[in-house]
């Protein structure tokens, strides 16, 4: 399993179960630098991640920054499972964009290209909200 660590706000990896635990015995990551790997939710601090049973803590580093509640980092791109199907409506907003008319047609394509990355991030309700301007440039116009 590939595991991805950042470092003073700078994302690492992949590396190996293996070298991450090296770096954390050797206090290259420390027990307050975020880890992931495919299938987490979500970044976690290296101290709280069980598998990795981490025994030595950094001085001073026993919990992550104050009004660190989330992760700062995105996830390496992998293919997103789940949640609503949200359609895109790129070709009809492409389509209008060719045929009807120019000015309708590029904000439709604008608002249809954010729909897939919004969705592979996992932000369901901004895709939906996209999608639905997508469609309302390029159908009824």
């Amino acid at each position: 399993m590939q595991w991805y660590y950042s470092k003073n706000g700078t994302q690492l990896g992949p590396v190996s179960e293996a070298d991450l635990r090296g770096k954390i015995a050797s206090g290259e990551v420390a027990a307050v630098d975020m880890i992931w790997k495919e299938g987490m939710g979500d970044w976690q601090p290296a101290g709280s991640v069980k598998e990795l049973a981490i025994s030595a803590v950094s001085p001073g580093a026993s919990s992550p920054p104050p009004g660190m509640t989330g992760s700062p980092y995105s996830s390496p791109a992998y293919p997103v499972h789940g949640g609503p199907e949200i359609p895109n409506y790129l070709w009809q907003s492409i389509l209008v964009t060719v045929l009807r008319c120019l000015p309708f047609g590029i904000p439709a394509i604008v608002h249809a290209a954010k729909v897939d990355g919004l969705k592979a991030s996992g932000n369901f309700p901004a895709a939906a909200e996209a999608s639905a301007k997508a469609k309302s440039g390029a159908l009824f116009r």
